[in-house]
């Protein structure tokens, strides 16, 4: 389980970073281009297009595939109930990125709500480790005594 949780950091870690990069380049289009006022394909189009030449965006988009990796392999070890719950631990990281990398202001109220998303992420973990073992298979008993 301690694999899992290192893995779950490490992940966290990067979608916060990638997230942090996406925000970044997305802001800069917006400096390039103006906000669109309205919300069409041509805009949405202009954005995309934007994308894939900005660098923080690229690397955002490739550190989000890495943290799809360690998700697909968390999700190949553990419960989905475990695992999903236990990534809404990057929207804490994020929020302290967003913070000290993009000069982000976030209010007590903010903070508040990633505390709560913290402590459910806490009751999440509990609730593994209280989780009662399985019981073993009928007949596993008798065969690990050998033949009788």
């Amino acid at each position: 389980m301690n694999k899992i949780f290192v893995i779950l950091i490490v992940a966290a870690i990067i979608e916060s970073i990638g997230v942090a990069y996406l925000g970044a380049g997305l802001k800069e289009i917006n400096k390039q281009s103006g906000a669109p006022r309205q919300i069409t394909a041509s805009s949405i189009a202009h954005i995309v297009k934007a994308g894939f030449t900005n660098g923080k965006i690229i690397l955002g988009v490739a550190l989000e595939a890495v943290f799809f990796g360690c998700l697909l392999y968390m999700l190949s070890q553990r419960d989905v109930s475990l695992i999903w719950p236990l990534t809404s631990l990057s929207f804490v990281l994020t929020t302290l990125a967003a913070a000290m990398f993009l000069n982000e202001k976030v209010s007590p109220v903010r903070w508040a709500g990633v505390a709560l998303i913290a402590l459910g992420a806490a009751f999440t973990s509990y609730s593994e480790s209280a989780k009662p073992s399985p019981a073993p298979p009928p007949g596993a008993a008798s065969t690990a005594l050998g033949p009788q």
